[in-house]
């Protein structure tokens, strides 16, 4: 470990950047360096955002959380926990009654939080004029149509009182993964009834000019969940009734997409850009190899 009295202080910069870092790295900044140690440990502000990412996540308890959530002092902001398995409700309801102004709560694939106990982690945070204004629930299992319209009351009634609205969305961008932004606008659940199965999913339109069209004509057949509607990984266009093209990691592509994308040196098949670090690289050879065929023909 280097120490400040050897290397110098860290730039003043990085203090600032360390609001925004997930927890993992946060820890990890914090054996830098004394100056880092101190800021983080001291400071409340990299605290009052609370991001879970891998590694961690497969790793986070209820106690752990608890402990990571209370250096906020129940000022918290945003929680966001990324497949956290082992976060529980009664994880989920300590942490909110200790900090009742988050604003944001995310907990994609946090498959041992029950729709009931999110519910009541949701009125919790909606009571007495608080400032909850985004949800994101996919993952969460058995979600019922009943379950979603009581989020959305909830959310609608806490944000006319505070007569403003955050919607988290996804859009879809050529050439990339599934991208989320914010904007200002009505609405503030990830899932949605599909229109296809009637199941409480992510619900997708479809970027394609073509069915944009469509959907200004109320003609919407493509819109619905990825169980129900086939799209492309890499520019979400349906491809229900297209050619596919067959990706190395087992992804649909649509053709267009696979002719762009770098392809085995063996199986001439591509990695989609969300996958494309599992191929392996060898200094002797340009391209790379699916992990496949690297099981399949090894290096000699």
């Amino acid at each position: 470990m280097s120490t400040c009295s050897e290397s110098g202080p860290p730039h003043e910069a990085l203090f600032f950047v360390l609001a925004f870092l997930p927890v993992f790295e946060l820890v990890s900044m914090s054996q830098v360096c004394k100056s880092l140690r101190d800021a983080i440990k001291n400071d409340i502000l990299p605290w009052l955002n609370v991001i879970v990412e891998p590694p961690l996540n497969k790793r986070l308890s209820d106690e752990v959380l608890m402990k990571i959530t209370s250096k906020a002092n129940g000022r918290l902001r945003f929680l966001d926990l990324k497949n956290c398995v082992r976060i529980t409700d009664d994880g989920l309801l300590k942490v909110v009654e200790e900090n009742p102004f988050i604003s944001k709560l995310y907990t994609p694939g946090c498959t041992s939080i029950t729709p009931k106990g999110f519910i009541k982690a949701v009125k919790l945070l909606t009571k007495d004029n608080h400032k909850l204004k985004s949800l994101k629930v996919t993952g969460i299992y058995n979600m019922k149509k009943e379950d979603l319209e009581t989020l959305h009351s909830l959310l609608d009634l806490n944000q006319k009182q505070q007569k403003k609205r955050t919607i988290l969305y996804h859009d879809y961008n050529k050439c990339s993964s599934l991208r989320h932004k914010f904007e200002e606008i009505d609405g503030s659940v990830d899932v949605d009834v599909c229109p296809q199965c009637y199941e409480v999913r992510m619900v997708f339109d479809c970027p394609g000019d073509s069915c944009q069209r469509k959907k200004q004509h109320q003609r919407i057949e493509c819109r619905g969940c990825y169980n129900c509607i086939p799209r492309c990984e890499e520019c979400g266009l349906c491809i229900t009734g297209q050619e596919l093209a067959e990706a190395a990691c087992a992804e649909m592509l649509c053709l267009e997409c696979w002719l762009q994308l770098p392809k085995c040196n063996f199986c001439n098949k591509p990695y989609c850009n969300l996958h494309a670090h599992q191929g392996c690289r060898f200094s002797h050879t340009s391209g790379f190899v699916c992990t496949t065929c690297h099981a399949k023909f090894p290096p000699q």
